[in-house]
């Protein structure tokens, strides 16, 4: 069975979530192999949990080289990787970072590249959801390695045992490579909620909040849920631009996706439609989101999420 290379997305060793369900969806394909860019004394740590959900291989890249510049280097690697172990596919998590060392990796490989895939199915055939969400469609790679990058929440993580046997891999990193270098960073300040695109629940609130955004944060801790909001939101100064959701904003693909007093535009539903469930609440019946939602409720925020977020504490009390 061929190899499938999953690009293991980790923050300091700790393994996202996005990470089990690639290799989850790379079983479909052929036979997983995660591939670790980080610290050598970590690879060990990081095969016992990505084994756990069926890696038979766990390639560790030290990134030494690598994580003071940007894209270009992981590239290369990947390049140099994917010459020596001729995979099935390789599959990274959908963030800008990775998008943009997919397509690098496509031109260097000659291959064919699809991102922002919401399924993988057997036999490699992805399906996208295209043109600000209107059109759901389907596509496969029909030249050299499929590349594939894939947003988060787009399948269930599914445990299997692997091997998780360990390789280091050593990459060779031009000079070329190394022109563009990270000279300084800004950590987020943390706010103990789950990352916006990778979170499974997503509460937003929108113009009908008002700008008091308490119901919205108080129903989302209820759920362990991130916190999003409309554009309207964010140019009225309400929430920061890293909120948004939306054309413009960021792309949410979650398990439960509950839209407060948002109209429903065409730029937001952009952002969230391919959410599995959708639950409305706004003032106004005839508002479009309604339209697209799986559940309804016609009221004010500011009185249902409260009364919300107390059911859901007495449920889990």
């Amino acid at each position: 069975m061929s190899e499938v290379l999953v690009v293991i997305d980790h923050a300091d060793g700790e393994v996202k979530k996005p990470t089990y369900e690639l290799l989850t969806i790379a079983r479909r394909l052929g036979e997983p192999s995660a591939v670790f860019f980080g610290s050598p004394d970590q690879g060990d740590a990081v095969a016992e949990k990505v084994k756990k959900y069926g890696a038979e291989k766990v390639y560790v890249v030290d990134d030494a080289q690598i994580k003071g510049y940007l894209v270009a280097p992981k590239a290369e690697a990947l390049q140099q990787l994917a010459e020596k172990s001729s995979p099935a596919a390789i599959l990274l998590p959908s963030t800008f970072e990775n998008k943009e060392v997919a397509g690098r990796l496509a031109i260097k490989l000659g291959s064919g590249l699809i991102t922002d895939a919401v399924d993988v199915a057997e036999g490699g055939v992805t399906t996208q959801s295209v043109f600000a969400g209107n059109y759901t469609v389907q596509a496969k790679v029909t030249q050299g390695t499929p590349i594939i990058t894939v947003k988060p929440n787009s399948a269930a993580p599914e445990e299997a045992a692997g091997a998780g046997a360990v390789e280091a891999f050593a990459a060779t990193v031009s000079d070329v490579a190394k022109t563009a270098q990270i000279v300084a960073t800004q950590p987020r300040q943390s706010t103990g909620r789950p990352e916006l695109t990778e979170a499974a629940i997503v509460v937003s609130g929108g113009r009908g909040t008002g700008g008091n955004f308490e119901s919205v944060e108080g129903f989302a801790d209820s759920l362990g849920a991130a916190v999003g909001a409309s554009r309207a939101a964010v140019d009225s100064g309400w929430m920061p631009h890293a909120f948004q959701v939306g054309q413009t904003g960021k792309t949410v693909s979650p398990q439960l996706y509950v839209a407060n007093g948002i109209s429903g535009a065409i730029q937001h539903r952009a952002g969230m439609q391919t959410s599995k469930t959708i639950v409305a609440v706004n003032k106004d019946p005839e508002a479009p989101i309604f339209e697209l939602v799986d559940f309804g409720v016609v009221g004010d925020l500011h009185t249902v999420l409260p009364a919300a977020t107390d059911k859901v504490k007495e449920r889990k009390g």
